[in-house]
């Protein structure tokens, strides 16, 4: 390599032109077999991610199967000035926005939380069983846990209703009544996915070095000055970057386990955007004008990751990029 290109490598100084060229090529001769290991993720994205892209030219169209995409007639932004002034359009917003902000306030603390307690289980063995044991609810499938649901919530024969009717009270229609919903859907959330997600902050945890809590045993520190000093500044970057990932989503609910427990009677409640999409884009066949609103959607949760990725790097000097 030239003089030039090392002392800017040195330096931290970008080479440009051809020693950028040849410091690339050098890099890739030094981890071909990573890059090769590599190939099959970059087909699979290619595949499934980018391919696909050119069907967001439905949202544009008056979509006709029998004229193809690049057949149908082009009608602009039509479809998401219908969307905006839909009957339906500030339910759905506000739907989605309360049940993610629901599902922030509850679901986002409690891993963190389960995984503090998890660690400062000193029993090895006994920590590895709450481990598994919190871990297996992921495991289920939506349908099963939806089911569950049904059953242990019917206003008849759930064991829920059949506690609250031997302490002396009436039963809930929980899956018929607009006011339970969402409560319904975040924690049953919770009970299935927060020992899943502990498991990015026991990683977290795991890094820490073990003799700043030596220095701090010496210095006289308890269980509560470790915790608020050392553990969780500790973990603090990995919280904020979990927590700019969930605000990149705050539009988006998964919609598999909403269409599975919902119904008419908590639309009021329960129908957020994904929903909407797929009863008029599935059932109801109207691919440009579900399209229009998918790709509204996925605008939006860019631009809200964009805004809490440049914030959280002027308050904490930590972002994704």
């Amino acid at each position: 390599m030239p003089l030039n290109a090392i002392n800017a490598a040195n330096i931290g100084i970008k080479p440009k032109g051809k020693n950028k060229f040849r410091i690339f090529m050098r890099d890739l001769r030094k981890s071909r077999y990573l890059y090769i290991l590599l190939i099959p993720t970059i087909i699979y994205f290619i595949i499934f991610a980018y391919v696909p892209l050119y069907g967001l030219l439905m949202a544009f169209e008056n979509y006709n199967p029998y004229q193809g995409i690049f057949g149908s007639p082009w009608i602009g932004l039509r479809h998401i000035k219908n969307f905006f002034s839909s009957v339906f359009f500030w339910r759905l917003i506000a739907n989605t926005i309360s049940i993610n902000l629901y599902n922030l306030a509850v679901g986002f603390p409690l891993p963190i939380l389960l995984a503090l307690m998890i660690n400062e289980v000193k029993n090895k063995a006994y920590q590895r069983t709450v481990q598994t044991i919190v871990y297996l609810p992921h495991f289920i499938s939506l349908v099963v846990v939806a089911g569950m649901l049904v059953s242990f919530l019917s206003p008849s024969s759930g064991i829920v209703n059949a506690l609250i009717k031997a302490l002396g009270g009436d039963p809930i229609h929980f899956l018929a009544e607009p006011g339970w919903f969402q409560s319904v859907y975040v924690w049953s959330g919770v009970w299935q996915d927060a020992g899943w997600g502990s498991i990015i902050y026991l990683a977290a945890l795991a890094g820490i070095d073990q003799q700043l809590y030596e220095a701090s045993t010496v210095d006289g520190a308890n269980s509560w000055h470790k915790l608020i000093y050392i553990t969780i500044p500790g973990i603090m970057p990995t919280i904020i970057i979990m927590l700019i990932l969930r605000m990149g989503s705050i539009f988006s609910v998964g919609f598999e386990k909403i269409i599975l427990i919902y119904n008419p009677l908590t639309y009021k409640t329960a129908d957020v955007i994904s929903t909407y999409i797929y009863r008029r884009g599935i059932v109801g066949a109207d691919f440009s004008y579900s399209t229009a609103i998918g790709l509204f959607n996925s605008i939006i949760n860019f631009v809200m990751l964009v805004v809490f990725n440049k914030f959280s790097r002027r308050v904490s000097e930590t972002s994704l990029w």
